[in-house]
């Protein structure tokens, strides 16, 4: 059990700046992104070469998400200027992308368990042995840090904007704001996001390869939907907050998968049916109270009605009587 719970906090916390990025722009900004699974493995790639080139851990990483974060304005310039389609924008990133992490690493995978990692960098500044728990306080600090400055920055006149064309384009537009823009800065922010989870990632598992990035999407989607059902979608902090515990809950629910022997291969098919039942249960929820107001409301009918029936009939009776 214990082993679960590391599992699920290290995992989740990692992929919880995927999650960040992935509710930016599918949720409040309306564009479905699939640039995210090349820009997650990119962010990888380019740590892992880095690394390997005797660059600091801690710069490596940052070299990632920037990397993610260039690959998310190629999304957003093949979009907005060239009039691409969104959903075609993001394929051509992804493939082209895969092309580029090759040409980085010089070949499909790279392995960096003997070289330092972050987390062991970052530790040591502070005197710390670098250890599941400390780890773990690591990326929790982050972690926070990162959703703090997006709660801050969605806040701004500038993060208002890029949720208002979100919610509707033509009214932003209309009031003299460039969407174009903020579609273009949605993207970079998100995906940066989503490179840096890749480059920590690599780092947590000691190597990057080209196939890192598959099913990557549906997972941050999941974690989205799983975190919204939990924690609800009203407040925007407690959506941010929510997509963070929704990765570490969908994490630890593949980590238990993993506990009882279930086999890796079939893991999409409970990512899948984690999704499903994400989707399906707020509208079960609905029906129910739907129902529930129904019925309810079909009981008062008849209760007025018998109400309406025995004082008719008393009163018929009272006619008789005075007669």
């Amino acid at each position: 059990m214990e082993s679960v719970i590391i599992s699920g906090l290290q995992q989740g916390l990692i992929y919880g700046f995927m999650a960040l990025g992935v509710l930016l722009t599918f949720e409040l900004l309306g564009f479905p992104d699939l640039s995210v699974e090349g820009t997650f493995p990119l962010g990888a790639a380019v740590t892992a070469r880095a690394v390997v080139e005797g660059v600091d851990p801690v710069l490596a990483v940052l070299m990632g998400a920037a990397a993610g974060g260039i690959a998310g304005a190629a999304t957003g310039i093949m979009h907005t200027r060239l009039n691409i389609n969104n959903i075609l924008a993001g394929i051509l990133t992804a493939t082209a992308i895969y092309t580029v992490m090759l040409r980085t690493m010089g070949r499909p995978n790279t392995p960096l368990l003997a070289y330092d990692n972050v987390f062991g960098q970052v530790l040591g500044w502070f005197g710390l042995v670098e250890s599941h728990l400390n780890t773990i306080l690591f990326l929790t600090i982050i972690v926070v840090i990162a959703r703090l400055l997006m709660g801050w920055f969605l806040s701004t006149d500038l993060g208002l904007a890029v949720r208002a064309t979100g919610s509707n384009e033509r009214m932003i537009r209309a009031l003299g704001v460039s969407t174009d823009t903020m579609k273009l800065l949605a993207l970079v922010i998100s995906n940066f996001l989503v490179g840096l989870s890749g480059a920590l990632a690599c780092q947590a598992q000691g190597f990057a390869d080209v196939g890192m990035g598959i099913g990557v999407l549906v997972a941050a989607i999941a974690s989205v939907i799983i975190g919204e059902t939990l924690f609800g979608k009203g407040r925007l902090n407690t959506v941010l907050t929510g997509v963070i515990l929704g990765s570490i809950v969908y994490r630890a629910v593949l980590a238990v998968a993993m506990q009882v022997g279930l086999p890796a291969e079939d893991f999409k098919m409970i990512t899948a049916v984690l999704v499903l039942l994400a989707l399906t249960l707020p509208n079960m929820k609905f029906l129910g109270r739907a129902r529930s107001k129904i019925s309810g409301m079909v009981k008062g009918i008849k209760r007025s009605r018998t109400k309406s029936g025995y004082s008719a009939e008393s009163i018929a009776g009272q006619s008789r009587g005075d007669r």
